[in-house]
C-alpha cells in the first residue's frame, strides 16, 4: 500500500477514534496519554525506529516480545505522547510516525487512548 493511502486511511481513523470517545462521554479538552503502536519481526529496525521516536519528542516504552497466534514473534513498543483530542495534532504527529516507520520498515500500528469520565478531568 502506497505511504499516502496509509496517511489517508490514518486520518480516517482517527477522526472514528475521536468521534466515538466523545460521543460516549469522554470529555473534550482533558490530557489524553496517546500511545502510538510499532511493530516489526526484526527488532534491529524497530530499535531504530524507538530511537528516532524518542530524539522526535516522544517517551518510548520499552520493546515487547509477542507471539502472534500463527506462531510467529514480533516485537513491539509504544510512542508516548500527552496532549487534548486535536484532530490536527493528532494527523500530524501520525503522519511523521509513520513516514518514521516506513523509513526504518517497520509497521506503524494506529495509535490508542484511554476513555476519561468528566469527573476524572
Amino acid at each position: 500500500m502506497a505511504l499516502e493511502q496509509l496517511i489517508a486511511e490514518q486520518q480516517e481513523e482517527t477522526r472514528e477514534i475521536v468521534e466515538a470517545l466523545l460521543e460516549d462521554g469522554s470529555v473534550k479538552d482533558a490530557k489524553y496519554t496517546i500511545e502510538h503502536h510499532f511493530a516489526s519481526a526484526n527488532f534491529d529496525a524497530l530499535e531504530k525506529a524507538a530511537v528516532d521516536a524518542f530524539k522526535a519528542g516522544y517517551e518510548v516504552e520499552d520493546a515487547e516480545e509477542v507471539e502472534l497466534d500463527d506462531g510467529a514473534i514480533v516485537f513491539c513498543f509504544d510512542a508516548v505522547t500527552e496532549h487534548e483530542l486535536d484532530i490536527e495534532r493528532l494527523d500530524k504527529d501520525c503522519e511523521a510516525l509513520i513516514r518514521l516507520a516506513d523509513k526504518h520498515d517497520v509497521l506503524y500500528d494506529g495509535w490508542g487512548t484511554y476513555f476519561i469520565e468528566p469527573e476524572e478531568a
